[in-house]
């Protein structure tokens, strides 16, 4: 399990995650993805190591986020709904919502 986690440890991703709810007109923070009109926004975010990063679901169809290295992935998320993860180790991150797979984007996490 990843601590405070609620999935399995995947070798070589190191973080830790969480999923909670959160009133649908909560406002974005500087490390926060947006899930709207079934796009993640942005499509590639920055973040230092040590980032906790939080995707939003403002679609009225559920969402996920799924790394493409399967280092993290959310329960699925209803209108509203959040998923934290936090980067403790630098690299690029793609990702993409399982359910849509069409849906993708990066997190580029910096030393």
């Amino acid at each position: 399990m990843v601590p405070g986690g609620s999935g399995p440890a995947m070798p070589g991703m190191q973080g830790t995650s969480s999923s909670a709810t959160a009133p649908a007109d909560a406002k974005a923070g500087p490390n926060a993805v947006t899930i709207d009109n079934f796009a993640f926004a942005p499509a590639t975010l920055t973040v230092p190591v040590g980032t906790t990063v939080t995707w939003t679901n403002r679609d009225e169809e559920p969402h996920n986020v799924a790394a493409s290295d399967g280092g993290f992935h959310s329960p699925n998320l209803g209108a509203g709904a959040r998923y934290t993860f936090t980067f403790t180790k630098a690299g690029t991150f793609a990702y993409i919502c399982a359910i849509h797979p069409f849906m993708h984007a990066t997190v580029v996490v910096t030393p």
